[in-house]
């Protein structure tokens, strides 16, 4: 029996496609995200600017046409997450300088514990999976616990596993389920106040402006940075920023550029 399920919950978690080549992966990722109670889907730089009317698309979509009806395309992944505050890239690949890694069920159980929370998943392409700085404009990389000897999933696979481990987590709370209050996937350390977590946009302009307020403190060099800004993404990605943080973060930033122009 069908669970009586708000249909807001399932328009918190957007799933996002970077530069996906066949079209019949991307009508297969819309039935995926469809049969778990998902709509929200976006294409970043498909190979075909028509990707969501190829005939590939549609046949793979199979009643999900919903979906890519709804769908949008975009240029950037800044665009594609514009609105959201945590996002989560999937890699089979780590990173040295990857945001925090988590699993299905992890990324999961954040979502469903954070009733207000905007969500994203970004899928890379079939050949070359996501690129580094895409992966650096995530709060997350997910990875999933597959044969280390055949890690390889096909896109609309990949797709569909996080979809479940999402709609579990959104289910209505049961004894011992993923997404319940017991759930060890929602079992984290509390803390006392929390405010709004900060959206992509934000954290990114924050990020910005803070190079710019290190170029100008003399820290870094903005023509051999080497890794100072990966490190220091990697270091707030682990913190969950909110709002009034980024805020805060900005306005220090702010002060420092201010005095380094009166320093002359």
């Amino acid at each position: 029996m069908q669970p009586d399920i708000p249909n807001s919950l399932f328009s918190r978690v957007r799933f996002v496609l970077v530069e996906t080549s066949h079209p019949g992966n991307i009508g297969a990722a819309a039935r995926a995200i469809k049969t778990m109670g998902f709509s929200d889907l976006v294409l970043v730089r498909p190979r075909f600017a028509d990707a969501l009317q190829q005939d590939d698309a549609i046949a793979f979509a199979s009643g999900a046409i919903d979906v890519l009806q709804n769908a949008r395309v975009v240029p950037t992944l800044a665009e594609a997450l514009d609105g959201v505050q945590f996002a989560a890239a999937l890699s089979s690949r780590l990173r040295e300088y990857s945001p925090p890694v988590l699993t299905p069920r992890e990324f999961a159980g954040t979502v469903g514990e954070q009733a207000d929370l905007q969500a994203a998943l970004v899928f890379g392409s079939e050949r070359y999976g996501l690129s580094n700085d895409s992966v650096m404009q995530c709060q997350a990389l997910v990875n999933i616990p597959a044969n280390p000897d055949y890690s390889s999933l096909n896109l609309a696979q990949a797709v569909q596993l996080l979809a479940y481990e999402c709609r579990l987590a959104l289910l209505p709370a049961r004894s011992g389920a993923p997404g319940s209050p017991d759930s060890s996937a929602r079992s984290g350390p509390r803390i006392g106040f929390q405010g709004e977590l900060a959206a992509a946009a934000q954290v990114e302009g924050m990020y910005a402006h803070l190079e710019q307020a290190l170029v100008q403190l003399g820290y870094l060099d903005p023509t051999n940075p080497k890794k100072l800004m990966p490190r220091l993404r990697r270091l707030f990605a682990r913190t969950g920023l909110e709002t009034e943080e980024v805020n805060i973060l900005r306005g220090i930033a702010g002060h420092v550029i201010s005095a380094c122009d009166k320093r002359g």
